[in-house]
């Protein structure tokens, strides 16, 4: 069963659109958790007109847009989870690519077009364009992970959740602890149109406008929560074992 987690938020303009770009892709008994976290504009009326039964809206906590991807997260019931964004479009063949990538990894990130707010092409490749490659040391000192792009296995959740508190992106820590405790891949192929507008709520693939102090202080932090993930896993273990 494939769980899909939109994080909705104001969404209005496009999420009709990528709802219709994902639901061809999924079978009859998977699902579409649609989080919608306090919009004000027509989003939850245009997700409920969609009348599809594997959709399932929810409320959101109200707390942003990582905590909103948590939410979703934590009411998942597939044995593959996969993240979207509310404004960008899945290509047809997505959820078969990553599928097959699954059986060999914890976590699969594939490229994806960088387009424009009406679809036109910015850039054909969002690795090439961000410098997107695998390894935990170099995706601490970077991120290339790019939630929106994001497939995994559910068993990821039981080291990842609950997110720490003060995470500065959720699809880095999904992707530095999948690193860390299983296998990663990234996947060279575009496998959906990442709409850059101007509106998003993620700022993956822009420069940095944080001060050095605050971009290390993440890393550092980023850093220790792991360890500690780490070593509750390893405990975990060895209790289950004795």
């Amino acid at each position: 069963m494939i769980s899909v987690c939109l994080a909705a938020y104001n969404g209005a303009a496009h999420i009709r659109e990528q709802i219709d770009s994902i639901l061809p892709q999924l079978g009859a008994e998977d699902e579409l958790i649609v989080s919608d976290d306090g919009s004000t504009d027509d989003t939850h009326d245009l997700v409920m007109a969609i009348g599809d039964a594997r959709i399932r809206l929810i409320n959101g906590p109200r707390k942003g847009l990582i905590r909103n991807f948590e939410h979703a997260l934590a009411h998942v019931r597939g044995d593959l989870v996969f993240l979207s964004d509310q404004d960008d479009l899945w290509l047809p063949g997505k959820v078969e690519r990553m599928e097959i990538e699954l059986e060999r990894a914890l976590l699969a990130v594939s490229d994806c077009r960088v387009v424009d707010n009406a679809l036109g092409p910015v850039h054909p490749s969002f690795f090439s364009l961000n410098g997107s490659r695998p390894g935990l040391l170099r995706n601490l000192l970077k991120n290339g992970y790019l939630g929106c792009c994001m497939a995994f296995r559910r068993e990821l959740l039981a080291t990842a959740l609950p997110f720490p508190d003060q995470l500065p992106m959720h699809d880095w820590w999904l992707g530095l602890v999948a690193q860390m405790t299983g296998r990663v891949r990234f996947v060279n192929a575009p496998l959906s149109l990442y709409r850059r507008h101007g509106g998003n709520a993620s700022i993956s693939g822009e420069r940095s406008t944080f001060p050095l102090s605050v971009r290390l202080h993440w890393r550092l932090y980023l850093l220790v929560q792991l360890a500690r993930r780490r070593f509750q896993a390893v405990s975990i273990i060895r209790n289950t074992l004795s």
